[in-house]
């Protein structure tokens, strides 16, 4: 998918560029695989907002993905490749041959017309998913479960893909897009190739009304605020904060380590990606 820069006749398409859609093939999502989508805007329940700076942000209808990939030895055909607006990644409608629908997350050079399936030994081509356990060592992979049969959590965004580096005992050693090597149970599912729309982070966004569209609300800087807001507020004239950097509620915000040692997940991990 490639990159389109728009002619620059007012401020905010200056330096603005985006995606030319030519891999899709439809602007109509399937109705049956759709749900509505309740704006929260970072709030609990009780009103109060939990996540700050989310608010906005275009209406959308929620597109219901298959990341489990449970619906084994049963082929199916890849009918489009359509735009998903809650997520990076563009998404593909299959179509198996029981009749069945479902979405899956696009993977890269994935076509139209070809015929992909779930086994738990498959072939090894772009868009069949199977257990860690049966994909050869340096493959690479995307979709992939974290706990066997909970669906995949790992390398779902645009352009993200996993190679697998070794095995050990019943675990598969995973090398992360962050640089992470780490353990996955082998039980758990993967699809093989890399998530598509390699072209998604080179978009400029161009004005601060797109990023409000997304749905995110702007940031304002803790020294730039009132002692009373954030701890690195107040001061006469421009201060840089006095201290560490902290949050507003006192945390501090650098170095400072926060995993539970009750559930220790160091465990799983062989090198980090912060050396």
């Amino acid at each position: 998918m490639g990159i389109k820069r728009y002619k620059p006749i007012t401020p905010g398409l200056r330096d603005k560029t985006g995606l030319t859609f030519e891999e899709l093939t439809t602007n109509t999502p399937c109705k049956l695989l759709t749900k509505g989508k309740k704006k929260i805007s970072g709030r609990m329940k009780t009103g109060r907002i939990s996540i700050r700076r989310r608010g906005g942000g275009h209406k959308k209808k929620y597109r219901i993905i298959d990341f489990k990939r449970n619906k084994f030895g049963i082929k199916a055909k890849v009918a489009t490749i359509e735009y998903d607006p809650n997520r990076s990644a563009n998404i593909a409608l299959l179509h198996y041959i029981d009749g069945e629908k479902r979405y899956i997350i696009a993977p890269n050079n994935l076509k139209v017309g070809s015929f992909i399936i779930s086994n738990e030994k498959a072939k090894i081509a772009v868009g069949n998913a199977m257990k860690l356990v049966n994909i050869p060592v340096g493959t690479i992979v995307h979709n992939i479960e974290l706990e066997p049969g909970k669906g995949a959590q790992i390398a779902r965004s645009a352009g993200a893909s996993v190679q697998i580096s070794g095995f050990e005992k019943n675990k598969a050693i995973l090398k992360m897009p962050s640089g992470e090597m780490r353990y996955i149970n082998c039980e758990c599912m993967a699809t093989i190739g890399q998530v598509g729309n390699l072209d998604y982070q080179k978009i400029t966004i161009g004005k601060a009304g797109r990023t409000r569209w997304l749905g995110k609300r702007p940031k304002v800087r803790g020294v730039a605020m009132n002692p009373h807001d954030h701890p690195h507020g107040g001061g006469e004239g421009k201060t840089s904060g006095g201290r560490h950097p902290v949050s507003p509620w006192g945390m501090p915000t650098k170095g400072f380590k926060t995993r539970n040692p009750k559930k220790p997940s160091g465990n799983f991990i062989i090198r980090r990606r912060k050396k």
